[in-house]
């Protein structure tokens, strides 16, 4: 395993790197496509709308108010003109160009035109905002000659026309026609990240699990291979004939048999809770109770091996509020379990301080020690189940590490809050929160 996820975490980021790189040159070769396709639709609608406007209507219309002003030949000459400015209004050329552009698939896009010479002197049908985009040397523009057919009566009387159509900001239309790609291709992404992430957590959270696992099997089997041993030996001493005659010493014997019994039996016993817990199948008998009259219940049952380990237990039951809904079992455990840690994890001469008091509508228990203490790293996983920390020189210590996970399990289902805090080296402390009963 420790080979293999760097291998697999390598593997997965090169795919997903290759993938994103794929996906922007996809992209860019989609826009390029779109920009060249809106080029040649616009190239075709302008040779459409020009064509139109050299068909569509007559060279006769009605003279103008400024034609009936100028001598007779010169509005003869412009009466029999083709030009375009002369035969179509500036809505008129519009609404062609407009048809044309929608014809070849450019809608919704804003646009410019003009309708001029090919020196933009004289007469200039064009839109508005024209001459701005058309000063603009970024900008691309499409342009169709318009000239009678050849050959026609009055092909020499027309001068040279242009149509001449813009469609600013181009490449912004093209970003705007792809935007479902591009929002596509990054939703697909952050999803495959996700996933990429997911998986990188769940080889690290599985990794854990089977260090866990290993811990937990190595000190299972050092837990009953001790009494076993015990008991095994105990028998064989009553085998002898020596001993068994012996009312005293077989006394002894099955004695230390039962103690052994009991010990592997309180173990079995953990593992059950453990896993009644994990189905959340241990219910609670909730009672209006004494948080003091439990506690003091908790130490009398610690006072026998804080003698042992010449420690010094200092007891504070300052919180006059003091009344909880508290299951009498559980909480006495879980107090138990927090005073046996702290004894179990402490050095020479160990001293343990439990102090109640009360904040706001809350009961708060602290549990002081001076103690091996615990790092930034173990103090974040303390609560984990069968997490064990590492205790350096201490090889006293013993269990599943299931006895934290318990108190934190219970302590939150009496309605409650629990932190640890901890000094490496200088001790621990756990302070527990519970709601008052009304």
């Amino acid at each position: 395993m420790k080979r293999i996820f760097p291998v697999i975490t390598v593997l997965i980021t090169i795919s997903l790197l290759g993938l994103i790189f794929f996906q922007i040159l996809w992209l860019i070769s989609v826009k390029d496509f779109k920009q060249a396709q809106l080029k040649e639709n616009l190239e075709k609608a302008t040779g459409r709308a020009g064509l139109r406007l050299m068909d569509e209507k007559p060279a006769f219309v009605a003279p103008r108010k400024s034609d009936l002003l100028m001598s007779t030949g010169s509005f003869y000459m412009d009466f029999m003109k083709h030009a375009v400015r002369n035969r179509f209004s500036k809505d008129e050329i519009n609404t062609i160009v407009k048809e044309s552009l929608e014809e070849n698939n450019i809608k919704n896009v804003p646009y410019e035109f003009a309708v001029t010479d090919a020196n933009l002197v004289g007469d200039v049908i064009a839109t508005d905002n024209f001459s701005r985009y058309d000063a603009d040397s970024n900008t691309e523009k499409k342009l169709f000659l318009l000239a009678p057919p050849s050959g026609s009566n009055t092909e020499n009387l027309v001068p040279q026309e242009w149509l001449i159509v813009i469609v600013p900001h181009q490449s912004d239309i093209v970003l705007k026609g792809i935007t479902w790609f591009i929002l596509g291709a990054i939703l697909f992404t952050l999803i495959i990240v996700s996933a990429f992430f997911l998986t990188i957590r769940t080889l690290l959270r599985q990794k854990k699990i089977g260090e866990i696992k290993s811990d937990f099997i190595n000190n299972m089997t050092h837990e009953f291979k001790t009494p076993l041993a015990t008991i095994s030996l105990a028998v064989d001493a009553l085998k002898n004939e020596k001993v068994s005659g012996d009312k005293e010493k077989t006394n002894y014997f099955t004695g230390i048999i039962k103690e052994e019994n009991k010990r592997m039996n309180k173990q079995v016993e953990a593992i059950l809770q453990a896993a009644l817990l994990d189905k959340q199948e241990v219910q609670l008998n909730l009672k209006r109770l004494s948080a003091n009259e439990l506690i003091n219940n908790a130490v009398n049952n610690i006072s026998l091996p804080m003698a042992e380990k010449n420690g010094q237990l200092i007891v504070k039951l300052d919180a006059e509020k003091d009344i909880i809904m508290a299951d009498d079992v559980h909480f006495t455990n879980f107090v138990n379990n927090l005073l046996d840690n702290a004894l179990k994890y402490s050095k020479e001469n160990p001293l343990i301080k439990l102090t109640t008091s009360n904040h706001n509508n809350l009961l708060k228990i602290k549990i002081e020690d001076n103690g091996i203490g615990m790092n930034k790293e173990t103090l974040s996983r303390i609560f984990e189940k069968f997490y064990r920390a590492h205790t350096g020189n201490v090889h006293n210590v013993k269990g599943f590490g299931l006895g934290l996970s318990y108190v934190k399990t219970m302590v939150e289902a009496h309605k409650g809050t629990i932190k640890a805090e901890s000094i490496l080296g200088k001790g621990s402390s756990f302070i527990i929160s519970f709601p008052l009963a009304k």
